[in-house]
């Protein structure tokens, strides 16, 4: 949550700081902040609502100066206002603080900095961290440096942080404990971001900081760093391979419609390199030292959160399928409050698209802790979870901007199906002959893929005569399960519309008492093992007068004859139907949002990257 963006150099600081928080604005957008040093003087804007009011608000103020750090916020502690917004001054309002994360006990040192005549104009829990520093810097006659690490020693939580000081105008302070930061390295200056997209533009040189890392940063020296135990490290040096045109929207209207549309690209480029059908080969690199393990595993632990979750529900299916070895699905953000059971022999799979979801890293550390081995499923590249698993596996999907996820769904579950496939054949519980149809089955995907997409018309049909509607079940067996939940999460995120997802069967276990004339129930009905049981749920909802939007298996007929409409997507094999299935389900989402005016790429109270618990 919250993006965080600096800037230390010889240009102006405030047009990197405006563009910066612009590309982090799907990380939180109640309000935004910049602050800015020129001349000796410190000056703060920062306003409730998106990063287009702040700089409106900024308008024609001075917007000098060649050091400056800005916030774009999802709202921890504290309303979204203006007082909320970050950056939060000192006591002396001398120091500026912008901060990602929270820190869990800020009641105790909020109290005692009041015993000791601190006033605290906020609600929030950085106003808290940045009166303790400046209290450290005056009682110990220390560094500003210095002070920042020994606060950092006495907060407990997730913090990413940034600091300017009107005494030293030639310095920034960073740091970081359980939430990304990382610092682009330029000609003389450096760049400051919670993740990359702010920063390729101008530099693909990069450091990204390690947990419990301080950063000294000035002006016209190179970068240090040191630990809040006072430890020297050798910052380590690494090139972006990310892509400019990646963060733009290509014409389109909107990012999620762009994402939608890029996931036959992103399909095929997570199998590129590691699958050809006509070799017979596949190869998941990043897993090649721990697949015996895997292989002789006896149990596979899933967690995840959000989309991730209903992925790694997906996983559950194709492993125990393919692999014959039994798996579980945790919610990585109940996972480590339940005491959990984990043995040394466990595998546990943690899935993230930002690869920095705080409850998944928490629950990296306990299953960790137990003796488990951590195998990490993500989009970016360096990220948290990337470098605290013990392998892995990246997606490659490219940059995700709409908060919804879309391609990040189908990519992880791209990367879940070769890593099953691979465990599958290594371990012979499918046969050779069966491994290679479903190579094949793989490669034909991003093609069908397509296919999809040129359904969108008769989709937005469909989506504008149901805008309106205030409820939405959706249904599916098996692995259309999850498609079910995940296709209700997307109607549920982006236009406020109420949807739940169910397994078909259990329909007439309680859902089955909302359904009326008004109510639309969208079915996964492909052609299948369960295909029959399916078109039995369906005519139960017609019986109750329900209204039925299938979608179907090209030339289907028995369903078609039933529903009010339906959705026809190419025949696949049935282990890789969500793939292609949930495809028209982001489309409906997609359009019927747009219809009811929401905010598709940011809709309300949401951020992409959840970094705090």
């Amino acid at each position: 949550m919250c993006g965080i963006v600096a800037y230390i150099g010889n240009k102006q600081a405030y047009p990197f700081l405006i563009k910066g928080l612009q590309r982090l604005e799907y990380r939180g957008y109640d309000s935004a902040g910049i602050a800015l040093i020129d001349n000796g003087e410190l000056n703060v804007y920062k306003c409730k609502g998106k990063v287009a009011d702040l700089h409106n608000f900024v308008g024609n103020n001075n917007k000098g100066g060649t050091i400056g750090i800005g916030h774009t916020r999802w709202a921890t502690h504290g309303v979204p206002n203006d007082v909320n917004a970050h950056p939060h001054y000192s006591a002396s309002k001398n120091i500026v603080m912008i901060h990602n994360g929270i820190i869990e006990n800020y009641g105790p040192l909020k109290e005692e900095l009041k015993k000791r005549g601190h006033v605290f104009l906020s609600d929030t829990d950085t106003e808290v961290l940045i009166h303790l520093i400046e209290d450290i810097q005056q009682k110990e006659k220390v560094r500003l440096g210095e002070a920042v690490r020994i606060a950092l020693n006495q907060v407990v939580g997730a913090y990413a942080i940034v600091i300017l000081s009107k005494e030293n105008p030639n310095e920034l302070f960073a740091a970081k404990k359980g939430s990304p930061m990382v610092i682009g390295i330029g000609d003389n200056e450096f760049y400051i971001a919670s993740d990359a997209t702010p920063i390729i533009e101008y530099t693909k040189n990069v450091v990204y900081l390690e947990d419990e890392e301080i950063a000294y940063i000035e002006r016209g020296k190179d970068l240090k760093i040191k630990t809040i135990k006072n430890k020297s490290k050798t910052p380590y040096v690494q090139e972006l391979e990310m892509q400019l045109e990646a963060l733009e929207k290509g014409g389109y209207e909107h990012f999620m419609l762009k994402e939608i549309y890029e996931q036959p690209r992103s399909i095929k480029d997570c199998m590129r390199g590691r699958l050809s059908s006509e070799k017979g080969s596949l190869n998941l690199g990043g897993i090649a030292d721990y697949e015996q393990k895997i292989v002789n595993a006896k149990r596979i632990i899933f967690i995840a959160c959000g989309t991730s979750w209903h992925a790694a529900l997906v996983a559950e299916y194709l492993f125990e399928e393919l692999t014959r070895i039994p798996v579980e699905v945790e919610y990585a953000s109940e996972f480590r409050y339940r005491n959990p059971i984990i043995y040394e022999n466990d595998i546990v799979v943690a899935i993230s698209q930002s690869g920095e979801t705080a409850d998944t890293l928490a629950a990296i550390e306990l299953a960790k802790s137990k003796g488990a081995t951590i195998i990490g499923i993500c989009n970016v590249i360096g990220s948290s979870i990337a470098r605290a698993t013990h392998a892995g596996a990246y997606t490659h999907a490219g940059p995700e901007i709409g908060v919804a996820s879309t391609k990040a769904f189908t990519a992880q579950v791209t990367v879940i199906t070769l890593m099953a496939l691979q465990i599958a054949y290594r371990k012979g519980t499918i046969s050779a002959t069966r491994f290679h149809e479903l190579l094949v089955e793989l490669e034909a995907i991003p093609e069908k893929v397509e296919r999809v997409l040129k359904t969108n018309e008769k989709i937005k049909h469909i989506a504008d005569i149901y805008k309106n509607v205030s409820n939405a079940l959706y249904l599916g067996r098996g692995n259309s399960f999850p498609v079910a939940l995940e296709g209700a999460l997307k109607l549920k995120e982006i236009s406020y519309i109420h949807a739940e997802g169910y397994p078909a069967a259990e329909m007439k276990h309680g859902p089955i008492a909302l359904i009326d004339e008004e109510m639309p129930v969208f079915v996964i009905a492909t052609k299948g093992n369960s295909y029959e049981k399916v078109v039995s749920n369906i005519q139960e909802v017609k019986a109750r007068k329900g209204k039925i939007i299938a979608i179907v298996t090209e030339g289907d007929v028995q369903v078609k004859a039933m529903a009010d409409y339906t959705i026809e997507i190419p025949e696949t094999d049935e282990i890789l139907v969500p793939l292609i299935s949930v495809v028209p389900l982001q489309l409906l989402s997609y359009h019927i949002a747009v219809m009811r005016g929401c905010n598709v790429d940011q809709p309300r109270n949401l951020a992409k990257s959840v970094t705090v618990e």
